[in-house]
């Protein structure tokens, strides 16, 4: 029997964490074993609507939206660095009073995840990193043109900067968005204030965050799972090739015919490596 979706515009996160520099907003589901769920940019825990709810099957599961992203608070002087949020995420462990969770990420949510491992000392049951920024070069391309040239993109007008945002959003599926959801994802961008926050975050994501960790990767003793789309225009496999070399005990699973949104383009596959369980050591 075919599962009802609920309609992509109904993600609401209801719950409030005050950070100094604004107000975090999470959700929790189901309940068991604490698995928290980390996203990346320009995207937000949207992306986590079809997952979390099957994680929530068996699991108590975790999401929100980092500062400066989809509900969670935007403003001008915040900042938003990868050290940024990584201690903002570790003040969301210590509220929800997660001592050792498990933890999934994406795009630069695998950054904080491990900055938040590595130095800012919390723990982990086990981590799993999909198509993520874990180190090596990765200012490149559009990306570097935000860093370099954000003044010249705050003055695009409106209609300039949204094509290029729904741009940048479909370069990311390999297989394409389903009816309403790239106007979901876009919504948080739109308008003065959202055109700002875009390019306010990306102008403070850095490369030297994640050298800062680079050598401690290889003394992970926690289990890892490496998961990667074989399409990934943005994060191409290289980089988990890149990863796995630092974390040998690391288990790395491809995904074919996927790009770097796996929860779009493979959520099935997705689902299925994050219910696999770890081998026993």
């Amino acid at each position: 029997m075919r599962q009802e979706r609920r309609p992509v515009t109904d993600w609401t996160l209801g719950e409030e964490f005050e950070t100094p520099e604004g107000v975090v907003r999470w959700g929790t589901l189901g309940r068991g074993d604490p698995i928290v769920l980390v996203h990346g940019t320009p995207y937000s825990s949207f992306l986590w609507r079809d997952i979390a709810p099957a994680l929530a099957r068996t699991r108590k599961v975790f999401f929100f939206d980092h500062l400066g992203f989809g509900q969670s608070d935007q403003r001008e002087g915040q900042d938003l660095s990868l050290a940024a949020h990584a201690r903002n995420f570790a003040r969301l462990l210590d509220h929800w009073e997660l001592s050792d969770p498990s933890v999934v990420a994406h795009d630069i949510g695998g950054a904080v995840a491990l900055r938040t491992l590595l130095l800012e000392k919390r723990s982990y049951q086990d981590l799993t990193l999909f198509d993520a920024v874990s180190g090596d070069e990765w200012e490149r391309g559009l990306f570097q043109l935000f860093l370099e040239h954000e003044e010249v993109f705050q003055k695009l007008p409106g209609y300039a900067h949204e094509a290029l945002v729904a741009s940048h959003l479909r370069h990311a599926t390999h297989v394409g968005f389903r009816p309403g959801v790239l106007d979901a994802f876009l919504t948080p961008w739109r308008g003065d204030s959202g055109q700002a926050a875009f390019y306010r975050q990306y102008s403070q994501i850095r490369q030297a965050d994640t050298v800062a960790y680079e050598h401690l990767l290889g003394g992970m003793s926690l289990p890892v799972r490496l998961v990667w789309g074989r399409e990934d225009r943005i994060l191409p496999p290289r980089y988990a090739e890149w990863l796995h070399e630092r974390v040998p005990h690391a288990e790395l699973h491809w995904i074919e015919g996927a790009g770097h949104l796996l929860q779009e383009d493979a959520p099935g596959q997705l689902l299925a490596c994050l219910t696999a369980g770890f081998p026993s050591a």
